[in-house]
């Protein structure tokens, strides 16, 4: 188990680095990659925005005021890593989200959440009682989206 442990630790570590060099991070730990490669997303988006009003086009709904969810997902031997950030505070999104791991059949098997100045999520979601069988890794990355922009919806409205 510890080669397979070695190889996903290297793997996660190359796909860091190719993150790193993508939005020329100069940062070093994992977290800081994330929240800079979450910065460059929302200056990619605002040079979309931009470009779009200049040619009378709309975009996505997500505005300077409610960044761009980072969302990443991958398979593990039974189940998925899930990783949620966003860089504001998100007052009852943690429940949307394990909703949304109940829907697809998964258990959370171990978690780590912040929720003071942004929403940061690692959870590791393992397949309950087979319940879970035939989703993928993009399924729930499409899922959890989804209910980040319900959430979103619904608390604009309040």
């Amino acid at each position: 188990m510890s080669s397979s442990r070695g190889r996903k630790k290297s793997s996660v570590y190359q796909k860091l680095q190719q993150l790193r060099s993508l939005t020329k991070s100069a940062a070093v730990n994992k977290t800081s990659i994330i929240v800079d490669a979450s910065r460059y997303i929302g200056e990619l988006k605002d040079k979309v925005d931009k470009l779009s009003q200049e040619t009378g086009t709309t975009s996505q709904v997500w505005t300077s005021q409610n960044p761009l969810p980072m969302v990443t997902v991958e398979t593990l031997e039974k189940g998925f890593l899930i990783n949620v950030l966003l860089e504001k505070n998100c007052p009852g999104l943690l429940v949307s989200v394990l909703e949304t791991f109940e829907e697809l059949g998964l258990d959370v098997l171990e978690a780590r959440v912040t929720c003071e100045d942004s929403f940061r999520l690692e959870a590791i979601g393992g397949e309950n009682q087979g319940n879970a069988e035939g989703i993928d890794a993009q399924m729930v990355k499409q899922a959890i989206m989804q209910a980040i922009r319900k959430w979103d919806e619904n608390s604009q409205q309040d």
